[in-house]
Formats: C-alpha cells, structure tokens, sequence
C-alpha cells in the first residue's frame, strides 16, 4: 500500500501559514507517491480542556473544511474531539489514526505542534514515533510566502482590533463570519431608512471590533453584493452592557426579503469606531457618509 502524506492540526483559519505547508505536504507527497490528508478536529481541542479560555474561532468546520479541499488535499478527516480524546496519550493517538487509520509514512507538522494528553507530545516525539511505527515527521515553520511566521493567534488579535485589512492579509482572504438572517428591532427599515440583514453568527466565532466596516454579503444562492456592515451593541438605543453584539450588512442597490437565509459576511475595511449619536437623525446623516465611504473602499477593492 504507497500509505498517506499527513498533517494533523486545528487549522483555524487556514492561513497564509498553513497554505504553505499544505504546499509543503503536496510537494513531499507527489515525490513519495504518496496521498495527502488532513487530519483535523471538529472543534477546537482547547474548547474542551479548558472553555473558560478557549480562543474564539476565526472559521466554522464548514468553512474550514471548503478552504482545505481548496487547497488541494485529497481528504480531510474530521475527529471528534471530547473528554475521552482529551486523556487519550500521544502514542495511543499516533497508533490508532496515523498507523492503523491511515498507513501513514509521511508526517508534516508546524514546528509548535502539541498533541496528546496534556499536550505532552511534540514533534521530537512524533519523530521518535515515526521510528518506531514506520513514518518520517518534518517540522515546519508557519511563515507563508514571506519571512515572519504566520498565527491563528496573530490573526485573532488583528480581527479583535477592528485590523481586518491586516487579518486579510495573513489569512490570504477577507476575514469571513456567517449565520443565518434572523429579525431584529425592526427600526433600520422603518425608523432609519437603511434595510439590514441581521446575522445569527455562533458565539465562537471571532468578530471584528465594534465599528463600521465595508465589505461583502455573499447570499445561500452565492450572489455577491457590496455591503455596509455593523458590528456592535446599539449605544444610540441601547445602554452600556444592555444589548447584544449585533451583526448586520446593508446591501447596497439591493431589494429583497433575506429572512431565513444563511449568509457569510466578509471584511474588506474598517470605516470607522462605533459611536453613540446624540438623535436619530445624527444617525441617518453618518449612515448615508458610511454608505458613500463603503462605496469608495470597494471600488479599490475591486
């Protein structure tokens, strides 16, 4: 049996960093005769060993499974991760889905790679492993196309700041949320002459700082359309601490009903901070100004 090409990760974001490697894997695979798979979580281990400090996500397993099959792998191989995965030891691991599950031969990792109960195992291991099992490991750095190295980490930061252009940039992409159209106040329509579409996005998900942002709202029929985009809690409605944080895209030249349908949005550029305004009419005002500032940053983008 010619065996697999493997690499083993949470692959959050699939990013710059991780593109590489997966060029990495390919190329290394192709020369063995090999075939490339990617083995992965269907949540993030951290999620479960310690929720009270797990990282917001920056891609749902959806997303991330579309990105990986992208770039070129020939399977990607979900594993559920709970309690019991948790205890499980490094070498149990190795045997049971490296050996057994897949007849591994190749190992290509991040450099930082843990895994394991305990986080105990490391590429030394796994390379100790690989002699023992029959695979040889590689450990790489996550640095893309350039010289600095490349974080989900990173990205979560520059995401968390409101620096979509900067995530985007190591991401390879615009930084991405989805969920289903849900209602909302019901005044952006009504009361504030600007239709929104009100996105459901998972808790888990990492969103951009409060503010205003362009970008694009990609629909359940993959119709593109330009977007003014809020994320944030309301302060001209709402108190401090009273309201949840809120996504919401205005489709530009754009009339119709999206209630129920499941949506991404996309970051292009941050516009300006979230803001309370004295009157409803202070807020329309700055609303036609972020449209035409929307308008301006996407024919850039273009």
């Amino acid at each position: 049996m010619p065996g697999t090409a493997v690499t083993i990760g949470a692959y959050d974001g699939v990013h710059l960093g991780h593109r590489a490697l997966l060029r990495d894997l390919s190329d290394r695979a192709r020369a063995r005769g090999l075939s490339t798979v990617v083995v992965t979580f269907d949540r993030h281990p951290a999620g479960v060993v310690r929720p009270e400090s797990a990282p917001l996500q920056l891609t749902d397993l959806e997303q991330k499974l579309e990105l990986l099959a992208a770039c070129g792998v020939d399977r990607t191989v979900v594993i559920p991760f709970d309690l019991a995965r948790a205890e499980e030891t490094a070498e149990d691991f190795v045997k049971q889905e490296l050996v057994d599950g897949l007849g591994t031969r190749l190992v290509v990792v991040g450099e930082d790679f843990h895994f394991g109960h305990g986080r105990q195992g490391n590429v030394a291991l796994l390379t100790e492993l690989g002699r023992k099992y029959g695979f040889d490991v590689v450990g790489a750095t996550l640095t893309g196309d350039g010289t600095d190295a490349v974080s989900s980490t990173r990205i979560r930061t520059l995401v968390a700041e409101g620096d979509v252009v900067g995530a985007s940039q190591l991401l390879g992409r615009p930084h991405e949320v989805r969920g289903e159209v849900v209602r909302g106040d019901g005044r952006g329509g009504p009361e504030l002459g600007f239709p929104t579409a009100n996105l459901q996005v998972a808790a888990d998900i990492a969103l951009p700082a409060d503010g205003m942002y362009a970008g694009y709202f990609t629909r359940a029929d993959h119709s593109v359309h330009r977007a003014v985009i809020y994320v944030g809690r309301r302060p001209t409605f709402y108190e401090p601490g009273t309201a949840p944080v809120l996504v919401e895209a205005f489709l530009l030249q754009f009339d119709g009903d999206l209630y129920g349908e499941h949506g991404r949005v996309s970051f292009v550029s941050r516009l300006r901070d979230d803001q309370k305004f004295d009157s409803v009419d202070a807020l329309v005002a700055q609303m036609h100004r972020d449209v035409a500032d929307a308008e301006r940053a996407l024919s850039a983008d273009r």
